[in-house]
């Protein structure tokens, strides 16, 4: 076969091919639509499944192991009752425990004196779900906040406590007393209270700077309730009396949880013997002094060990004692154990009354410096100062504190009492 040849089969099939290409194209699109008996019969199981999904068991079913689908009013209700006994270590919280984000005009202007004055809150390091409450003055119009002093870093590492940790932390500040004394004199706060971080890197561990603060406080606002929440200082007593007579009002110190979980929860450096000591020595030194403990619950803690430490708490001679629930501040953080019900902090709130505690504020967001409770120190604070003046001038007033706090509680019922029967 010759090139001339070649060519001419070649211009031949080309002229064929236009004629081909529908024929090809039917031929194609009818194969592919054709489908296997296999292919057929998955398509058929995968509608029978979507139709199985829609008509047949629901999520009910699911989270409550019943043989009958839930109506949407069960799985509602159901749902609910899952939510407040969350499992231990999770981090959806009960619905007790949602609060609402800080703001309002009293918050922001706190806030900016705070920065302007390079101060820190323990309300802003430990993320506390009362800020918008305790600053915006509630709704007994007491506003309080909690100033941080001596730095926002801390020597020890409790491991529910989200402020940071170092083992040289910056040098103290030496204006930290007047630019407390100055901020809190522009707030014009009922109640304040002063915290620190533990600061076991100075020889003191920082007690002559808490007593100076507490004391240029006292001069700028002489009519300002003060409350100190402080460090153990390692148990050492002529470090914690110059605190305890340096002018405040209310001395604090957190025992935290219970003896058997001292270890797990708090730094090794602190110990409950310690915490107690602290507590029992600053009542020693000025027994007109009222002094607060804090236990946190949800930590892994029993019922009868809860009982045993606001035994000993009182038997310490403390006035005050708050419980709350531990919250877990972040991942790195240990995990929350029990998310314990308002029913039950009403329990440990009857059994501090009984046991003949001052006062005692229970409830899941209570804090060791909570704003109810110091409406309430501070209604007892003033009615003790009128009857110490009613005294000089001859009269015969009540003179016990427990008569004073008993007064006042009955006051607080018969108003909440009276609010309740006019909005029924």
């Amino acid at each position: 076969m010759n090139i001339l040849s070649l060519g001419r089969n070649a211009a031949s099939t080309a002229a064929k091919q236009p004629r081909l290409l529908p024929v090809a194209r039917r031929y194609l699109a009818s194969e592919v639509n054709k489908k296997s008996p296999k292919e057929s019969t998955d398509s058929q199981r995968s509608k029978e499944f979507a139709s199985k999904l829609k008509n047949g068991p629901g999520f009910g079913d699911f989270i409550g192991g019943l043989s009958d689908p839930l109506t949407t009013d069960q799985l509602i209700e159901k749902a609910s009752t899952m939510q407040t006994t969350s499992v231990p270590g999770t981090s959806r919280l009960p619905r007790w425990l949602k609060t609402d984000i800080p703001m309002g005009g009293n918050v922001t202007k706190i806030r900016k004196t705070l920065r302007d004055l390079k101060l820190h809150t323990v309300c802003e390091e430990a993320r506390c779900p009362n800020m918008s409450e305790c600053w915006g003055g509630g709704k007994h119009g007491t506003a309080t906040a909690t100033i941080m002093i001596m730095g926002d870093t801390c020597t020890r590492g409790c491991r529910f406590c989200s402020v940071k940790t170092s083992k040289a932390p910056a040098p103290l500040d030496p204006m930290e007393p007047e630019n407390v004394a100055r901020a809190l004199a522009a707030w014009g706060l009922d109640y304040i209270v002063l915290t620190s971080v533990d600061r076991d890197d100075l020889a003191d561990f920082g007690s002559a700077h808490f007593a100076q603060t507490v004391q240029r406080i006292r001069e700028m606002a002489p009519h300002m309730m003060i409350e100190c929440l402080t460090p153990d200082f390692q148990g050492q007593p002529d470090l914690i009396e110059p605190v305890a007579l340096s002018g405040l009002d209310v001395y604090a110190h957190n025992i935290e949880t219970v003896e058997q979980l001292q270890r797990m929860v708090r730094d090794r450096r602190a110990n409950y013997k310690q915490s107690m000591f602290v507590l029992e020595h600053v009542k020693k030194t000025k027994p007109t002094l009222l002094t607060k403990s804090s236990i946190m619950l949800g930590v892994g803690e029993t019922d009868e060990e809860v009982m045993q430490t606001m035994k000993d708490l009182r038997t310490a001679g403390v006035d005050i004692v708050t419980l709350g629930q531990y919250m877990r501040p972040t991942k790195r953080h240990m995990k929350v154990h029990e998310y314990v019900t308002p029913e039950k902090f009403s329990h440990w709130e009857a059994v501090g009354n009984e046991l003949g505690f001052l006062y005692t504020a229970s409830g899941p967001l209570v804090r060791s410096s909570y704003k109810a409770g110091e409406f309430f120190i501070k209604e007892i604070l003033q009615k003790r100062h009128a009857a110490a003046a009613a005294k000089t001038a001859g009269a015969d007033p009540a003179e016990n504190m427990r008569d004073i706090a008993a007064s006042i509680a009955t006051e607080e019922r018969k108003k909440a009492d009276a609010s309740s029967g006019t909005t029924s």
